[in-house]
């Protein structure tokens, strides 16, 4: 009889362990699970029409090296590479009736189209990548000076396009590519002109 009791107290303890241990297992599931819920309200801020012809996408990779210099603290450093696009185009939204002068007699078309001008510079943020930060003691300011190179690199990506000329390309794009295609849509000569 002894035996049985001994028996079954084992089985009962093996029973009530393998409960608690299961009851660990499931407590330390569920206060470490994490759930990530995504809640969305989209709303249509403003519909543009748009009518700018892009005529020139220069896309660039630039290395940025930032430092801010202290007298007693170590020097704070950000070593970044920006990989972005800058395109320029015309906005043809912008060019009147008056614009267009046809001369019957030489069977010409003068258009006069807008100044070319730089659409968007945007970084990709998936390319760019901050390869080293040194001599960092808080972590804010970390953060505050990768966002201050972020945004160097933006206006370092329009500014290195405006060096090259990325307006006079696209004015020269659009002797190549718009004029033919105007000329054959009229089946006259076209000359191109900006204001």
């Amino acid at each position: 009889m002894t035996r049985i009791r001994t028996y079954l107290s084992f089985i009962l303890s093996l029973i009530i362990v393998g409960f608690l241990i299961f009851l660990f297992f499931y407590m330390k599931y569920q206060f470490t699970a994490v759930r990530s819920e995504v809640t969305e309200d989209v709303m249509v801020e403003k519909i543009t029409s748009m009518g700018k012809l892009e005529l020139v996408k220069y896309s660039m990779k630039d290395v940025l090296e930032k430092k801010q210099i202290h007298t007693i603290l170590p020097d704070e450093r950000v070593l970044f590479v920006a990989v972005g696009e800058v395109t320029a185009c015309i906005d043809l939204t912008k060019v009147a009736r008056k614009d267009i002068i046809q001369d019957a007699t030489q069977k010409t078309v003068t258009v006069v189209l807008p100044q070319p001008e730089i659409c968007y510079a945007k970084l990709d943020h998936q390319r760019s990548k901050v390869y080293d930060v040194s001599g960092v003691i808080l972590p804010s300011t970390t953060q505050a000076m990768v966002e201050d190179i972020y945004k160097l690199a933006e206006k370092r990506l329009l500014d290195n396009a405006q060096q090259m000329d990325i307006t006079g390309k696209a004015r020269q794009n659009a002797q190549v590519i718009f004029k033919p295609l105007l000329e054959g849509v009229s089946g006259k000569t076209v000359i191109l002109k900006f204001k």
